[in-house]
């Protein structure tokens, strides 16, 4: 397969499972499986153009944050994003230094994806059981900001669903729970992109890396995720994820079942 279509086939997986709960990295990594390994910059870079399109599809909120700093509330909920933020980066930023790197076998992702998919289903049962409210609490705030880490050490479990299930847990409703994740993750996944990108200047200068078939994914990812998004938003007031977490798990065994030893 020509790299271009590869790449471009990459960043329309991306765009459609960023903010599924199916893991985007870890759909990404199955698929260089076979369409060939790409580096750690394409992987984050190509992130943050589905989170390009997030930005777009919640422009009318955070516009309505920035300009209305005179309220209490908007103050309250921009400081509650800033220290999930500030948690990730605190926490994730010292694990990427010590030289964290993805995975280079499936099978470590496909038992992320089963364990994700039972805690997703388990998450929905106690959930269920708990008057969710519309409010994001100062714990949920730290959690939510611990969970991206654990989501980036371990591909396969998704931010998305480790950030999200465990939010509703403590109590935020379902819709609640799901702006904010999506929300902290504009900021999250454009540092992890900027980061990236400054570690392969200062490594390799503009050398190494297929930049027209990074922007080509890129732009495939922002358009695909942009669909994604406003999709998965109105699936998610009349329906619970169920169906993904079933979905995870199905695919982790399929992919245990099929892949050799070791890969």
């Amino acid at each position: 397969m020509p790299d271009f279509l590869a790449a471009l086939l990459l960043g329309i997986l991306e765009g459609l499972t960023e903010f599924l709960p199916v893991s985007s990295t870890g759909h990404l990594l199955i698929a260089q499986h076979w369409l060939g390994a790409r580096s750690d910059l394409f992987n984050i870079v190509i992130q943050a153009g589905a989170i390009l399109a997030i930005t777009l599809v919640f422009r009318q909120r955070l516009w309505s944050l920035a300009t209305g700093l005179d309220q209490r509330d908007n103050r309250d909920y921009l400081a509650k994003l800033a220290v999930a933020f500030l948690v990730t980066a605190a926490v994730g930023l010292p694990v990427r230094l010590a030289g964290w790197e993805l995975p280079e076998t499936v099978s470590p992702i496909a038992w992320a994806l089963i364990l994700g998919g039972v805690w997703m289903i388990l998450a929905e049962r106690i959930a269920r059981r708990r008057p969710g409210s519309a409010h994001i609490t100062w714990t949920i705030a730290v959690l939510v900001g611990l969970a991206q880490v654990v989501a980036g050490v371990f591909p396969g479990t998704s931010r998305s669903a480790s950030a999200i299930f465990l939010a509703m847990i403590l109590g935020s409703n379902r819709s609640a729970s799901t702006e904010f994740v999506f929300l902290v993750g504009i900021p999250t996944m454009f540092a992890a992109s900027g980061f990236a990108l400054v570690e392969h200047l200062l490594a390799s200068g503009t050398g190494g890396e297929a930049w027209g078939e990074l922007a080509l994914a890129f732009a495939a990812a922002s358009a695909t995720g942009f669909i994604a998004v406003r999709w998965l938003l109105g699936y998610i007031k009349k329906h619970d994820y169920t169906p993904f977490a079933i979905y995870r798990i199905v695919l982790g065994v399929v992919l245990l079942a099929w892949l050799p030893i070791g890969e």
